[in-house]
């Protein structure tokens, strides 16, 4: 048997836990269950210890974010697979022996994701993951099941098995030993897109990632940082560019990230034109951190980087030119 650790991250999160825990608790007994508190100020700790008392709780001496919040905790934790859980996920009943059986059948499987749907409408797909993660020519990030912002309902298309480029940290397994091989998320990131990054580098070492869509979760989405707030756009835009210098292959990085720059500008004036420029310039912010972070980004390169499961097309141009909406058109 696979020793599974579900492990849920917390920073003043008790009304979450107080809603989604139960699920987590009462479907996961193949596995150990525990919280990472991240230095919160609420009495979440308090909570979980007087009404979850088979949850073990792992407690960080400060708040470092998703990257740093995992990785201190982890630590800890002794397991096979590390089942990282957003505090705002809903598991459903059953949903690990879908995944403990494809980790068993696919030896070289490092990661894997399930079925991410929408809390708030059950039959949709949401945004963090979806039906799985893929990467176009350019690295910008899309799934299927969601382009954009454009989400398509959950008919039992994507019930299947597939190779992904990569598995949403909302709902995330990786087999611990290569988690702790690849010096688990990186911490200037703080958080968003990390996990593409350690897709990318895991996938860079010849390991395969997953979807698996007989396993289901319901993600609330934004419960901790919402789409609205300006240093999400700014953790996006300049983390995607960090993943593009450290993983791209040596050739494809100067011309793919001025591409990429260049569409970020465009972006911005979009934003302004909505009358949103606080979000143009998070744009701004994001790309003066990503100049100061450069060396250490171009320090971190991994060797292996062939870029092999990238796609030729960019989901830009057949997002906003083509006015495609759903994966299978692509």
């Amino acid at each position: 048997m696979l020793k599974i650790a579900v492990v849920i991250l917390n920073w003043n999160g008790k009304k979450l836990l107080e809603t989604f825990l139960p699920s987590v608790i009462n479907f996961s007994q193949e596995a150990e269950v525990y919280v990472a508190d991240n230095a919160s100020t609420d009495d979440s700790v308090t909570f979980i210890k007087e009404n979850f008392p088979s949850v073990k709780i792992v407690i960080n001496q400060e708040n470092g974010g998703f990257a740093k919040g995992y990785n201190d905790a982890l630590q800890h934790i002794k397991a096979d697979v590390y089942a990282l859980v957003n505090s705002d996920i809903e598991v459903t009943e059953n949903w690990l022996q879908p995944i403990i059986k494809q980790f068993k059948v696919s030896p070289n499987t490092a990661i894997i994701q399930p079925k991410i749907l929408d809390y708030k409408n059950k039959h949709k797909f949401e945004y963090a993951g979806a039906a799985g993660g893929f990467l176009d020519i350019l690295g910008y990030p899309y799934c299927r099941g969601r382009i954009f912002n454009v989400l398509e309902k959950d008919k039992g298309q994507y019930n299947d098995v597939i190779d992904i480029n990569w598995a949403s940290g909302a709902c995330f397994f990786i087999k611990t030993d290569i988690y702790h091989q690849l010096g688990g998320f990186d911490e200037d990131y703080f958080a968003h897109q990390e996990e593409i990054d350690l897709c990318w580098r895991t996938t860079n070492l010849g390991h395969q990632i997953k979807y698996v869509g007989a396993a289901t979760v319901y993600h609330v989405g934004g419960a901790t940082l919402s789409e609205a707030n300006s240093f999400k756009t700014f953790l996006n835009f300049r983390n995607s560019l960090f993943s593009l210098v450290k993983n791209l292959p040596k050739r494809k990085v100067f011309l793919f990230v001025l591409i990429r720059m260049l569409l970020d500008a465009v972006a911005g004036l979009r934003f302004t034109l909505q009358g949103r420029p606080i979000h143009m310039v998070a744009i701004l912010k994001s790309h003066l951190s990503f100049y100061k972070q450069l060396p250490k980004m171009i320090a971190k390169r991994t060797q292996n980087n062939k870029g092999k499961y990238y796609n030729t097309f960019s989901i830009v141009w057949s997002h906003f030119i083509l006015n495609i909406r759903k994966v299978n058109k692509l």
